[in-house]
């Protein structure tokens, strides 16, 4: 059996402060964990987002970006208008004066998207899709991983859905690694399953094992076929 999508992880120079905003911009409920704080909720997809301390401030654009959706232009204004009053600000990233989505930045720099209604894209629930700056390679990566289906594979660009729908994970106009990822994604097998299992059917997925200064702790680092960072935990 896969592993399913446990979190994604933010790294953050003030780990409480992101939760909270993230908790707040979703209307997800905020944990102050034991191991760390949280923003818990979602589809049953993405149940939560799980923010560490930071070795470094972020100094380049992220590779992974979440899009939130909207219902109407209505929905979309409140939507940043929401969101600037939480702490976020509107960044420009190329984007162009007549692209119909709003690009902000979360009060780290994390940019994020607020989608135009109707994209025919990702539909109406609040976290619509998860867009990284990846190869094909890395999307058929994550397909199998994750067990997700394909359900866009043209002009080099991927995403992947699970079946009964929820969030998307998207791939295209993939950049050159510079550093570590701000953002990584957490996997986890069933309470039944075995971790080093799924490390071994990950690696022979192009999984490649990484040392990123971890220590001895409870989970395995890996990175996927693009270099992007991925933790495998402990059965839950």
């Amino acid at each position: 059996m896969t592993s399913r999508l446990w979190s994604v992880v933010f790294d953050a120079d003030d780990p409480d402060g992101l939760a909270r905003f993230w908790a707040a911009a979703l209307e997800w409920e905020h944990i102050d964990g034991d191991e760390c704080p949280c923003a818990i909720g979602g589809d049953g997809v993405l149940r939560r987002l799980e923010f560490v301390p930071a070795a470094a401030p972020k100094a380049s654009p992220n590779r992974m970006h979440f899009d939130l959706s909207s219902t109407s232009l209505d929905d979309q204004r409140a939507t940043v208008e929401r969101l600037l009053d939480l702490g976020a600000r509107h960044i420009d990233i190329g984007q162009g004066p007549d692209a119909e989505h709003v690009v902000l930045a979360d009060p780290e720099g994390n940019e994020l998207c607020i989608l135009e209604p109707g994209n025919r894209f990702v539909d109406s629930r609040r976290l619509g899709s998860l867009t990284w700056d990846g190869s094909p390679a890395a999307g058929y990566f994550w397909r199998d991983a994750l067990g997700w289906p394909l359900v866009w594979d043209q002009d080099d660009e991927t995403a992947i859905r699970p079946p009964d729908g929820g969030l998307f994970i998207t791939f295209g106009a993939p950049r050159p690694k510079q550093t570590k990822n701000r953002l990584h994604m957490d996997l986890a097998p069933p309470p039944d399953g075995d971790q080093q299992a799924e490390v071994a059917r990950l690696v022979s997925l192009g999984a490649t094992p990484i040392d990123i200064g971890q220590g001895d702790v409870s989970w395995v680092v890996l990175a996927d076929p693009d270099g992007n960072e991925l933790c495998v935990l402990a059965p839950r």
